[in-house]
């Protein structure tokens, strides 16, 4: 993927010389997120199909991730849950970002996650590390490079499979079901903007991806509430993002601290806000959002409250993950939305070619899908706000004359994928714990 530059508007410089002074300086940006598919000549008919598969893979990432936190699999405890268990699959369909790491700064591309929280990349410290198009980070090149030993903070927390004390130096093992990433922890120096640099110190795993694909990224930044993600290390009291439509291409935006602010950019909608909850059970593993109700169109879906709790297995709940595209439903709320779908869409129904798309209408002949009428999907909050997607945002053809639902089965929890958010501009108040949205188009931001 070649490097997409992307823009920073800077408020406050952020000029830090040791990680003691992160939680005490601004991170105030503006940046332009890469598309998945920018500069691929892939169909959008192979781009939705894409979405699809990454999403099963994904589905399992996130059960064995809160098997994880509950203590049932890798981690706090041993269990059930093993990279057998989930399916193999690229670390696609996710939008990235082109930082620089080091001092020169090394360019590379990372994936940028919700749901994740460790930060790493791909190093030549490391043999066998999984193929990718750019070079290798080599911090054998950069004069800010250090590695952190077993008594530094980040190797003291309890969110890694495996840890070991070579030399003094954290290497550690970290497994996101079918992938699992291992390393050496460092403190390294990242560089934000193309135009305004923002240099910042960030612990981050040093490594390769050990099983799985890392598709066109050099690694991934976790943005989760975790103590290991970018969010966490900066202390970064709010962030927002705004992902332009899936198959369009086109760049989205995102923006770090006073500059994650509704308010300052047109929207095409009234700004709603609801509250960020903490799973209790499986720790802050997710943005969970307290999601109590779905309609289709008028039509108040038949689904019991039981369904959007989360349950003494830590299972259960709403979350929000850029990295799970094609977003979930557990089975009622499922079932339940099929029905109503059926009973709105006067078209015979089909069996996609597709495996991963299970609940398709035919389209006449001649006739596009955007000419058929489709009710938007209501997402009802705690608090009054009501999120609306439209059909695009739940509906799509992958393949031609064809229109397919989007949002798949997941027996653990309903999740807002980033399908789902296409052009909605959202803002995770990490400080007050809110979570607010609003239609935008966003790529008029």
């Amino acid at each position: 993927m070649a490097h997409s530059a992307f823009i920073l508007l800077l408020l406050v410089p952020v000029l830090l010389a040791s990680s003691a002074a992160i939680g005490h300086a601004s991170f105030d940006l503006h940046a332009e997120l890469n598309h998945p598919y920018a500069g691929r000549p892939i169909s959008k008919y192979e781009m939705i199909r894409y979405a699809a598969s990454s999403s099963k893979a994904r589905r399992a990432w996130n059960a064995a991730r809160v098997a994880k936190a509950c203590g049932h699999g890798h981690g706090r405890a041993r269990g059930t849950i093993s990279a057998a268990d989930v399916p193999i699959s690229p670390l696609e369909s996710i939008h990235t970002l082109t930082v620089g790491i080091g001092t020169p700064p090394q360019p590379h591309t990372l994936i940028v996650d919700t749901g994740s929280d460790l930060v790493w990349a791909q190093c030549n410290l490391f043999p066998n590390t999984a193929p990718q198009k750019e070079p290798l980070y080599d911090p054998t090149k950069s004069s800010s490079f250090a590695a952190i030993p077993c008594d530094g903070k980040l190797c003291q927390e309890d969110y890694f499979d495996t840890k070991s004390c070579p030399n003094n130096k954290c290497v550690y093992t970290y497994s996101y079901g079918s992938a699992t990433n291992d390393g050496e922890l460092a403190s390294e120096i990242f560089t934000f903007g193309a135009h305004h640099k923002v240099p910042v110190p960030l612990g981050f795993g040093c490594g390769r991806l050990l099983t799985g694909e890392i598709s066109n990224t050099s690694g991934l930044i976790g943005l989760s509430p975790q103590a290991l993600s970018l969010v966490s290390q900066l202390q970064i009291p709010r962030f927002s993002y705004c992902l332009t439509p899936f198959t369009d291409r086109k760049s989205s935006h995102m923006f770090f601290g006073a500059m994650a602010d509704l308010t300052k950019y047109r929207t095409v909608g009234p700004i709603q806000t609801t509250s960020i909850v903490n799973n209790k059970i499986g720790g802050n593993t997710y943005y969970y959002v307290p999601l109590i109700g779905i309609s289709l169109g008028t039509k108040h879906l038949n689904v019991p409250a039981s369904s959007f709790a989360i349950g003494p297995d830590g299972n259960g709940g709403t979350f929000v993950d850029s990295g799970y595209t094609t977003g979930g439903l557990r089975p009622i709320a499922l079932k339940a939305l099929k029905e109503a779908l059926v009973e709105a869409i006067k078209l015979p129904m089909s069996k996609s070619s597709d495996p991963d798309y299970d609940f398709c209408f035919q389209l006449p002949h001649g006739v596009p899908m955007k000419a058929v009428q489709t009710p938007p999907l209501l997402y009802h909050f705690e608090g009054g706000a009501t999120m609306v997607l439209p059909r695009d945002s739940y509906i799509a053809e992958p393949s031609p004359g064809e229109m397919c639902l989007v949002i798949g089965l997941d027996d653990n929890h309903m999740v807002i994928g980033n399908y789902q958010q296409q052009n909605m501009h959202l803002l995770f108040d990490v400080q007050n714990q809110k979570f607010s949205f609003a239609p935008t188009q966003c790529d008029q931001i």
